[in-house]
């Protein structure tokens, strides 16, 4: 699939610091205090591929003028 695996520097969190905010709250929002409502771990990747598309899609934040990043990245790229 032409994935490469991304590590950052030792000892340095700032490195990865996006996607550590993002698993924080993918484990949140989904998985804490949800621990025993997936019947299996096929049901638990179900429900991640779920919440990725609904955080890119649908889940608005501040930072992105109250927009998911989908549009956010659209809106914004138009005007570069």
């Amino acid at each position: 699939h032409g994935i490469i695996q991304s590590m950052s520097r030792k000892g340095n969190c700032y490195d990865n610091s996006v996607m550590e905010t993002f698993f924080g709250r993918l484990k949140t929002e989904i998985y804490y205090g949800f621990e025993t409502e997936y019947s299996s771990f096929n049901a638990f990747a179900v429900a991640i591929e779920e919440y990725i598309n609904y955080y890119n899609n649908r889940r608005i934040q501040k930072k992105t003028k109250w927009m998911p990043p989908v549009k956010y990245r659209e809106a914004f790229m138009c005007l570069g």
